[in-house]
């Protein structure tokens, strides 16, 4: 009974070895280019012609040549190293400026509206192929990062699945914005004429509480909402227009100003330090890890830091350095 032997096995490492020994015509040279020894590289070339059937390689004089089937092999070897390296090497850099894309970001109001312009201004300098689409806070955004729905959520991440990528961006702290001319803008802010006063507060879900009531009432005070808001800006609005009081992100101190108040100065409304310890917000942004490396996603994460980190001067010219992804 006749068995067949089994086809022999060639494994990337043997390739890469053929494609060194006929570009260097040497064993001492192939081991040099592939930082290997002689020696392994010499038993790389013992298995070669046994699998190829051919010597390679021959002995001419002090040199060595290659035989026929050697050089036909010699641009086949090349090509197939360097599909190798496509294959298995790390992802090619994006050029953004050939970027054809629609990103799809989900945030809320105030934290949209302060990333609309850096985006904008990025999107036409660098990327202008890009759109970006920002939805409300509508979707659960684990799902919806896993199933491709939503590309990047940015805000305060508290609802995050095992697998999400989250990466904090920056720290804020709430104060009191309320329009010119209001009662409190006169005379220094205690906790008891902040309680005092009428407010609006800002709840996706119709809460009427939030930490600005916990503090309050650790000094035995509570304050009356009038009203319960689902959007920032339709807050600041109303502030801007009555005499509410509303709750505003802004820069920690000695921080650079935050784009998330600029619309709150854009309706004049001043804004007042809370004379009470809140908890500091943290904005950052999620994505599912399946982006992690493209080179797109980490554009569109870049874009986010810079608008928010640097919001002074979101569309200066700067060299696109992608930063450390964060996760958790």
């Amino acid at each position: 009974m006749l068995v067949s032997s089994p086809d022999p096995v060639i494994d990337a490492n043997l390739a890469i070895a053929l494609d060194a020994l006929l570009a260097e015509h040497s064993v001492t040279r192939a081991a040099a280019r592939l930082h290997t020894s002689p020696a392994a590289m010499s038993r790389n070339l013992a298995r070669l012609r046994r699998i190829l059937q051919d010597p390679l390689l021959v002995r001419a004089g002090q040199a060595m040549v290659p035989t026929p089937r050697a050089q036909a092999l010699r641009e086949e070897a090349a090509a197939v190293v360097r599909s190798l390296g496509a294959l298995l090497g790390p992802g090619a850099s994006v050029d953004p400026a050939g970027l054809r894309s629609t990103f799809t970001l989900q945030a809320a109001d105030v934290v949209g509206a302060a990333l609309a312009p850096g985006l904008l201004e990025l999107g036409r300098r660098e990327a202008p192929g890009v759109s970006f689409r920002i939805r409300a806070e509508e979707l659960e955004a684990g799902p919806a990062l896993r199933d491709g729905r939503i590309d990047l959520e940015v805000g305060s991440i508290d609802h995050v699945d095992p697998e999400t990528r989250v990466e904090a961006l920056v720290e804020l702290r709430m104060v009191a914005a309320v329009r010119p001319g209001h009662p409190l803008t006169e005379g220094e802010l205690t906790p008891a004429r902040l309680a005092a006063a009428e407010h609006v507060a800002v709840s996706r879900r119709g809460r009427f509480t939030g930490p600005l009531d916990a503090a309050l009432a650790e000094h035995d005070l509570r304050r009356r909402v009038g009203i319960v808001l689902p959007a920032h800006l339709a807050a600041m609005t109303l502030a801007a227009r009555s005499d509410v009081v509303c709750l505003v992100p802004a820069a920690l101190p000695g921080a650079a100003p935050s784009p998330l108040t600029r619309d709150a100065e854009a309706l004049g409304l001043r804004l007042l330090d809370i004379p009470l310890d809140l908890p500091v917000v943290t904005i950052g942004m999620a994505w599912h890890p399946r982006h992690t490396a493209d080179g797109a996603h980490r554009w569109l994460r870049d874009a986010v830091r810079r608008t928010l980190c640097a919001p002074t001067d979101a569309g200066a010219a700067r060299s696109q350095q992608p930063g450390s992804d964060e996760v958790r």
